[in-house]
């Protein structure tokens, strides 16, 4: 009754918890933004050696596109061997074809029961560790529709000579202007890179791998026999292994290119499939985090967790129980609900996805600011228009959210059909 007097009411103090969980959860990733303001990019000390690596890409059905990748890699400003490997995955157009005329070494592979990219990831592994022994001393996983820049490879290899059996690198988008859809998508991946990733090897935890662009040690596949992540998204599912094993990945600011989603509905079937994912690792590895965090006090755990987290389940919470007693407030005419509640309520509703925009709002202007240089677009207007639209983008993960905690997923395999090399993109601008 006292506390009643006062104000402080079951719904005051379920907003209050609410508001305070947000604000110290993610809190550090503000930390991580003033930080990588301050002090720019990572610095990784001068190779001493020039390792040997495998490329190793998944494709089906590729066509337009896997020459340009190959070719990107193969003209690599870099002294050391690289090989190029290509597995043509169920393939009913020239993949196979395309990729060998660049100069892959190409395999055919028609398992259709297996399907998807880590089924792919572990035959090719596998096949590479038996017929080329320990010619190769990391792999690099890139995805069909990449290109990367002349130096890639260079600046990934100081971060493997640094030690970092893991590392990740800067993902660009080869199409930022094609849709509000596909500008929303590299927006996201800049700050990915920038802001996290780059954040993360600033403060010497570890960082996440995000679908391609990425390095793997031979000693880590060779330790698990070829590829074990089988998840919708083996990307996160691997991060979270790391961390939970205490595999630190690092980050190098080596830059590639992928194609985004035009259209939105694309991009609702690839959000679908990366939610589901991401369902799937934290139901399978919440337990280890949560060990990480509290007994061996690792905050890349906790990062990891807040990753992993379907935080939008806790938004449409709130949204669902402030709305639920505004309501049922109104229709006891002040029987339940005091005037102030009911108002208090609906200011929560409209503070919770009125500060979601702007939060992506502000994000999308702090990522755009300092990643200008990085962004190739013929048209300037989409640019600015995506400081609007990107909010926007983002606030669809609420009904993905929803859908993909009862809808069963599985991997569909998504189109590319944009043909550049890295000239063409660095011509946009």
């Amino acid at each position: 009754m006292e506390l009643n007097r006062l104000g402080i009411t079951p719904i005051v103090i379920f907003n209050t918890i609410i508001f305070l969980f947000y604000t110290l959860a993610y809190f550090y990733q503000m930390v991580y933004i003033v930080s990588v303001w301050i002090h720019g990019e990572v610095k990784l000390p001068k190779a001493k050696k020039n390792h040997s690596y495998a490329f190793v890409i998944a494709a089906h059905n590729e066509e337009p596109v896997i020459g340009n990748l190959v070719r990107s890699i193969l003209t690599q400003k870099y002294d050391g061997p690289i090989d190029v490997f290509v597995v043509a995955d169920a393939c009913t157009d020239k993949t196979f074809e395309e990729a060998q005329k660049a100069g892959a070494i190409t395999w055919a592979r028609n398992d259709l029961v297996r399907k998807g990219k880590s089924w792919v990831l572990d035959y090719a592994f596998n096949r590479i560790l038996n017929e080329y022994g320990d010619k190769y001393e990391a792999f690099f996983v890139m995805d069909a529709d990449n290109i990367i820049a002349p130096n890639y490879v260079e600046i990934m290899n100081q971060a493997f000579d640094a030690g970092y059996l893991v590392c990740t690198s800067y993902r660009n988008s080869k199409n930022f202007d094609s849709s509000w859809v596909s500008a929303a998508y590299a927006t996201w991946f800049l700050r990915e890179a920038k802001f996290l990733n780059n954040a993360r090897m600033m403060h010497g935890t570890s960082c996440a791998i995000s679908g391609s662009g990425w390095l793997v040690s031979q000693k880590i596949i060779r330790g698990m026999h070829g590829w074990n992540f089988h998840v919708l998204t083996e990307d996160i599912q691997f991060s979270t292994f790391c961390c939970a094993h205490g595999i630190q990945i690092g980050y190098a600011p080596a830059e590639f290119f992928d194609e985004q989603p035009v259209t939105f509905k694309a991009s609702w079937t690839q959000r679908m499939r990366w939610t589901k994912g991401f369902y799937q690792v934290f139901f399978s590895y919440n337990r280890n985090l949560l060990g990480g965090i509290f007994k061996a006090r690792s905050f890349a755990s906790y990062d990891m967790l807040m990753t992993v987290a379907p935080g939008m389940i806790l938004t449409l919470l709130s949204a669902f129980v402030n709305g639920t007693y505004l309501i049922v407030g109104s229709l006891s005419h002040g029987f339940i609900a005091t005037q102030g509640e009911l108002l208090m309520c609906v200011g929560s509703l409209i503070m919770t996805f009125g500060s979601m925009y702007i939060v992506f709002f502000i994000l999308a202007i702090i990522t755009t600011i300092s990643e200008r240089k990085h962004i190739h677009a013929r048209k300037k207007w989409r640019i600015f228009a995506n400081l609007f639209t990107f909010p926007i983008f983002m606030m669809t993960y609420i009904p993905i959210t929803v859908v993909a905690l009862f809808k069963k997923v599985e991997w569909v395999p998504t189109k590319h059909d944009i043909a550049v090399n890295f000239e063409d993109v660095m011509s946009e601008g």
